[in-house]
């Protein structure tokens, strides 16, 4: 699927690696208004999950908007114009929020989303968690979450420039070091 319009933004990498931070800053950067898209939903009965939420709501410019969208990602990316930012954190928590779709109904939602991506006429920073370095999940659920964030990870990557791996607290820009496999058939969207 090729990009049409404004500028994607890929940010990827494992828990706690600094990847939230560096497309903060990369929207910070930008220069343009910033919606923040937050896909995790508060429970109250997670204090440990609240004080994530906090921390990652603390750091952030107090002029950005924020967005609570757990499920319905495209509904932000329609409204985008020329000169607005977003920042979608993150893909993984948005894919758990839809982990109990099946097979065909996910795939539909993922063509969706990827087709409304690929037209946006802003600037859209999307935060991965890179979840395939590890054992494979000794449970069906597990894989298929595994599986479907490995594939949709790939496809945001083939319409990003400039896609970021950060690890360990630095950051490597994979579009300059790095050359992209095409897509399979079976992966297209």
């Amino acid at each position: 699927m090729a990009k049409t319009m404004g500028q994607v933004v890929l940010v990827t990498g494992p828990s706690r690696s600094g990847k939230s931070e560096w497309a903060e800053h990369l929207a910070t950067q930008s220069g343009i208004g910033v919606t923040y898209v937050a896909t995790a939903s508060i429970a109250a009965d997670d204090l440990e999950w609240q004080a994530r939420i906090l921390q990652h709501q603390q750091r952030r410019p107090r002029d950005w908007l924020t967005l609570q969208v757990p499920v319905h990602l495209i509904d932000p990316l329609r409204t985008l114009t020329a000169q607005d930012c977003l920042l979608i954190d993150s893909l993984g928590t948005w894919l758990a929020n839809l982990l109990d779709l099946e097979e065909s109904a996910w795939i539909t939602t993922e063509t969706a989303f990827l087709t409304c991506l690929a037209q946006c006429p802003g600037m859209v920073i999307l935060v991965a968690e890179e979840v395939g370095w590890g054992l494979v999940p000794s449970y069906p659920l597990g894989r298929v979450f595994r599986d479907r964030l490995g594939s949709l990870v790939r496809k945001v990557a083939a319409i990003a420039d400039p896609v970021y791996l950060v690890t360990a607290g630095q950051v490597l820009n994979l579009s300059q070091l790095g050359s992209p496999l095409p897509l399979p058939p079976h992966h297209q969207s």
